[in-house]
């Protein structure tokens, strides 16, 4: 027997079968199709009755009513290749605005320098001669705290002098390598006195410094005498001439940056009257020779970059003359380089072989002509070298003021060639007098890293001995106060005393010797445990411009040379002529 159906009212419910009572009761719910749910009236709450779309996998097409297909993307999926690139771009970018921002505030506190103490005539007078490795040394590491300090020299800045041969071809700019010695003075706790002028004597007995004013410039002022407790010579050493006739008025020296510029204007000055019209052809190749006297470090990076100048800049602006160059080495040893490797030495004179500069080694330079060099070679003949160009870069000779001073304590100081020291760097015979530098005669060789290292170390020496003088000072206030309190902080003074009485002698570390030798080639001898490290070639160029760029004193420094550097190599050197 069959039941009634029951007809619904609404599509929204379910009809119920039929029922049988021979079989279980079962009610079968059957979902509306899509064609009622869109004809219902109440189409917005049937939504819940709605099955999801069906989205085919990724990468597959789906297809549209319209027949077109669209394809779904498959999902971004990071792989560990991905995250190494993205963590890569944070650190990347965090660094770079670290740096960015380092920079920044270096060079505005360098460029902002705070207020100073003023002079105190409480306290000693340390006057120093000189503005080279050793004086700008000393006066970078000192503290001023102590000290009323006078700074005397004929030059008011610091040159980076192992860059030099560099200026003379325009591979860097003379601004670039020179440091304004008040610029080192002014970041000082005690305002530090900067005179631009020339000692003209010491007196060791009266403890007193003249100097002059030798400005094209001058006022009223003349010469000043000052009195001195503490006396830091540092005044360097002029060229060696050994004597020989001419080489003063004919040769060009390379020891300032004034002989850089003067060099660079008498090379341009070559080449332009070479290619000048109608020019005969004995007179090109007297113009196109230049000559360098001298195998030190010096004389061999300048013929290094002298090569450089050819090679990269005179063959594009001056075809028709560039081949005519020719750069000759002259040594009176039997090698260049005395102070490298021979394993150095070799490579360096069969790099020079390469690149056609003619290196007479036994050669002495006898007479200097306005056009042409007499020497005497290794078999002991005579003959004459045209040139256009020369370039005098041999030893150091003591200044005028250095052989007065020694003069005036005849039995302390008999070198010739320097100033005698002690341990301590102090002047043999003159008490309160201490000499660094190319103006000593010490078993060192007179290098910009010996004096360099000497002035650091006579920095820290007076530091000790201004936190002597000042705890002395803080113990005679104790002891005059008197007390049980005041006993333990004397006995603290004393202990502070008696530990920066305490001074250790001057001892040289030497961290190796650098030196250029041109296409982009360079040869280090580094010191490694109890041995020597010999490098040479395109690795070596890099730890040589490393070094030197690390060595600047202030980052205003670097980033000039770092950026004459980049520019030459994307525009070349400049061979225009002021």
């Amino acid at each position: 027997m069959a039941f009634r159906q029951i007809v619904t009212r609404s599509p929204l419910l379910l009809a119920r079968p039929a029922l049988s009572l021979r079989t279980p009761l079962r009610i079968a719910r059957t979902l509306p199709t899509t064609s009622s749910l869109a004809t219902s009236p109440f189409s917005t709450s049937s939504r819940r009755f709605q099955l999801p779309p069906v989205v085919p996998p990724p990468g597959q097409s789906q297809p549209l009513p319209n027949g077109d297909k669209v394809i779904n993307p498959k999902p971004y999926v990071l792989t560990r290749w991905r995250r190494f690139l993205q963590n890569f771009g944070r650190v990347t970018l965090v660094l770079l605005l670290t740096a960015t921002g380092a920079f920044i505030y270096v060079t505005q506190v360098q460029a902002h320098p705070g207020e100073q103490l003023p002079a105190d005539k409480t306290k000693p007078t340390l006057v120093v001669l000189g503005s080279g490795w050793g004086a700008t040394s000393f006066l970078k590491s000192l503290d001023t705290e102590e000290y009323n300090v006078v700074v005397i020299s004929p030059r008011n800045y610091f040159l980076f002098s192992p860059l030099l041969p560099s200026v003379t071809v325009g591979t860097l700019e003379p601004r670039s390598i020179i440091q304004p010695t008040r610029y080192i003075t002014r970041h000082k706790k005690r305002a530090v006195q900067v005179y631009e002028a020339e000692a003209r004597d010491v007196d060791p007995i009266n403890k007193t410094v003249t100097f002059q004013d030798l400005s094209d410039i001058r006022g009223e002022a003349g010469s000043v005498t000052i009195n001195y407790d503490y006396l830091v010579y540092a005044v360097g050493c002029e060229n060696q001439t050994f004597g020989i006739k001419g080489v003063k008025e004919h040769a060009c020296f390379l020891k300032e940056l004034s002989d850089a510029d003067k060099i660079r204007q008498r090379l341009l000055d070559c080449v332009e009257t070479a290619a000048f019209r109608d020019q005969d052809e004995k007179e090109i190749d007297r113009l196109m020779h230049m000559v360098v006297v001298g195998g030190g470090p010096t004389g061999v990076e300048y013929a290094g970059e002298l090569h450089d100048f050819l090679i990269d800049d005179l063959r594009k602006w001056y075809p028709e003359i560039a081949d005519r160059l020719r750069i000759t080495l002259i040594e009176a040893l039997p090698n260049v380089l005395p102070a490298f490797s021979k394993q150095l030495i070799q490579y360096t004179e069969s790099t020079f072989k390469e690149n056609k500069i003619d290196v007479l080694t036994r050669t002495m330079v006898k007479d200097v002509q306005a056009d042409r060099v007499v020497v005497q070679d290794a078999n002991k003949e005579m003959r004459e070298i045209p040139y256009g160009l020369l370039v005098w870069a041999t030893g150091n000779t003591s200044r005028e003021i250095t052989r007065n001073l020694m003069a005036k304590l005849p039995r302390t100081q008999t070198q010739r060639r320097g100033i005698e020291v002690d341990d301590y760097l102090q002047m043999n015979g003159a008490p309160g007098i201490y000499a660094v530098g190319d103006c000593t005669a010490t078993a060192y060789a007179p290098t910009a890293q010996v004096a360099s290292q000497q002035g650091m170390f006579l920095a820290n020496m007076f530091g000790k001995m201004g936190q002597k003088m000042r705890a002395e000072r803080q113990l005679q206030e104790l002891k005059a106060e008197g007390g049980a309190a005041a006993v333990e902080a004397v006995e603290g003074l004393e202990k502070k005393v008696t530990r920066y009485s305490k001074l250790t002698p001057f001892h040289y570390s030497h961290q190796g010797s650098l030196a250029y030798i041109g296409s982009e080639k360079a040869i280090a001898d580094l010191p490694l445990f109890n041995g020597n490290v010999a490098s040479g070639g395109g690795a070596a160029m890099i730890f040589w411009r490393s070094a030197y760029v690390s060595t600047l004193y202030s980052v205003r420094n670097r980033t000039l040379v770092l950026a004459d550097w980049m520019k030459v190599k994307i525009f070349g050197r400049d061979v225009s002529r002021e």
